[in-house]
């Protein structure tokens, strides 16, 4: 607690318990919790707990807006959320939502950061102030004239972050602020953070699974279990550091580093005090006089299939360009030649607008190249209609709500059957067997909108998996799951992988890359930088040339003085484990 604890804090939750309609139980359920200015609060917990349903009723969204039951109080600055709208609570409460195209509603970047201070009545040269500061503090100031639909999923997260920044209110809250963006982008935004909370004038309240990068910034921690309690609540490195056995429990990330060290503890390589970050980690490697030799590098992971087998790729694309916002748009994409063989697991990666994402929409014929082509198992998917091209290639868009067209989660998964002609009598079981698999059966009625960002994304894949399709696209699939979710579908994705079907992930994270992907492609402004066998590229010149930074366990490995043997370490199935224990 602050030396601000003495003062009235800024947000105060008493018995706070909140249930959807539709929801047969509250979550979160009986919450109490202050929180003063000059704290950074990070909220943890399993997908589907409430925390971004918390969120939510910090700003008054919850009741006034959001059809949900609330019971028990929250205090804004002294104000009952109840009692006065959202107008008067947001002059209090800044909000940056988990998805950020829910808050665009302007033309220009410009525009969209002075809305919020306009509708506040602020003076006209402290708007342009605001505006100019907050797009300046997230590196998009040089496009403040360009229309929001021209930035990638990043730049869109950035933006809303400096809307949320331009409204100067003293509480802000923010869901998942990082989770579209890459290595910079997140410095960026923490940077930021740190410094808001430096001037301890602001309560800050983070939902955010990336602890890597939080864990520096973040003071508090208060933690939900699944039904939605209060069950932790104390400084972060006390928290993570004396509970990390319960918080794996329940389904919560840990930083990479922590879940090393914790992996390390079973095969009798005690770290204590428990690493946090990649520099604890090498810190404490280091410090041993001895260390057990890691693993082989591709222990625990298939072989990449062999390039350019006979039967020709899975994928080819041939000189490819893509265009964003019709024909007067910008390339975003440019000549780009990329096989992918049947079987490989390949990862795409590169900074916010490289590319990553219209290349691989233009390879599941979701959105028209405008030169080059594009075969998918013999098949143009620019050209082919959606039956023909669901039968080959699935594919789960970035943000999980772009593909939704039912309503009730059992239609959703019904739609793409339905497509395929699957006869009616036999979707219902192939259908029960996707929400089983992706532990959606309790919310079968409930309409797709309405999940938790976690369950929507689930549910976005098993749209994309329910046909069949021997070719899998994913646009950052972790988004938004708790590890204990992220864990499952990883497993699932590197098993049907192992079964045949052919996958391509975009993603920011490294880490995933590293333990899951045979292959990565690396692209920066719009080109294809290389491409090749995960553990080459990662050993390679390539992320750095594309402005990434390696993942945190190879960034804790790469610098160890006394254990060179240790360098090439990348990977979780490298660390060595327990004798008689398998990856």
């Amino acid at each position: 607690m602050t030396s601000a604890s003495a003062a009235a804090p800024l947000l105060a939750l008493d018995r706070v318990s909140i249930r959807h309609d539709g929801a047969t139980a509250p979550t979160p359920d009986g919450v109490t919790l202050d929180v003063h200015a000059g704290e950074v609060v990070l909220v943890l917990g399993p997908s589907g707990c409430g925390k971004s349903t918390l969120t939510l009723a910090l700003d008054g969204l919850i009741p006034h807006a959001v059809p949900a039951d609330l019971t028990g109080s929250i205090r804004v600055a002294g104000l009952d959320s109840a009692e006065h709208p959202v107008g008067v609570l947001s002059a209090h409460v800044a909000m940056v939502f988990q998805d950020p195209d829910a808050q665009v509603v302007t033309g220009t970047l410009l525009d969209e950061v002075a809305f919020g201070p306009e509708n506040q009545l602020v003076p006209a040269a402290e708007v342009l102030e605001r505006a100019e500061r907050a797009l300046k503090l997230v590196g998009l100031w040089e496009r403040r004239r360009e229309n929001p639909d021209r930035l990638s999923g990043g730049g869109r997260q950035r933006l809303a972050i400096a809307c949320a920044l331009a409204m100067a209110s003293p509480v802000l809250v923010l869901d998942e602020p990082t989770a579209n963006l890459d290595p910079a982008g997140i410095d960026e935004v923490y940077a930021v953070l740190r410094e808001l909370a430096s001037e301890r004038d602001h309560a800050i309240v983070l939902v955010e699974h990336n602890l890597d990068a939080a864990v520096d910034v973040v003071d508090r921690v208060v933690v939900l279990d699944r039904a939605g309690r209060l069950v932790m609540d104390g400084p972060v490195r006390e928290i993570l550091r004396e509970r990390a056995d319960e918080l794996l429990e329940l389904g919560v990330w840990l930083p990479v580093s922590s879940l090393a060290a914790m992996r390390l503890a079973d095969a009798g390589v005690v770290l204590d005090p428990l690493p946090l970050t990649p520099a604890e980690l090498g810190a404490a490697l280091d410090a041993r006089p001895e260390l057990p030799a890691p693993r082989e590098a591709g222990a625990g992971r298939p072989p990449s299939p062999p390039h350019g087998a006979s039967a020709g790729p899975a994928i080819r694309v041939t000189d490819l360009s893509v265009r964003r916002g019709g024909k007067r748009g910008p390339v975003v994409v440019h000549d780009v030649d990329l096989e992918v063989a049947a079987g490989d697991f390949l990862a795409i990666v590169g900074t916010n607008g490289a590319g990553k994402t219209s290349l691989l929409q233009a390879i599941a014929g979701v959105i028209p190249a405008t030169a080059g082509a594009i075969d998918v198992l013999g098949l143009d998917p620019t050209r082919a209609d959606a039956r023909e091209r669901s039968r080959r290639i699935g594919f789960v868009f970035q943000n999980p709500e772009h593909q939704f067209i039912a309503s009730t989660v059992a239609e959703e998964l019904e739609v793409g059957l339905r497509v395929q002609g699957v006869p009616e009598e036999d979707r219902a079981p192939i259908v029960e067997r996707v929400l089983a698999r992706f532990g959606l059966e309790h919310l079968r009625d409930q309409h797709p909108f309405l999940l938790s960002g976690g369950q929507k994304r689930r549910l976005s894949v098993g749209t994309a998996l329910v046909a069949g399709a021997p070719v899998l696209a994913l646009d950052e699939p972790t988004f938004g799951q708790d590890r204990e979710r992220a864990a499952e579908l990883l497993g699932m994705l590197r098993d049907l992988n192992d079964e045949g079907t052919t996958v391509l992930v975009v993603t920011h994270d490294l880490q995933l890359v590293a333990d899951s992907a045979t292959r990565t492609a690396v692209m920066a402004d719009g080109r294809l930088l290389g491409v090749g066998p995960t553990a080459e590229v990662l050993a390679g010149p390539l992320i750095e040339q594309a402005g990434l930074r390696h993942p945190p366990l190879a960034r804790a490995t790469r610098g160890l003085a006394n254990h060179p043997g240790w360098h090439g370490v990348t990977r979780m199935a490298q660390l060595p484990v327990a004798a008689g224990v398998g990856a």
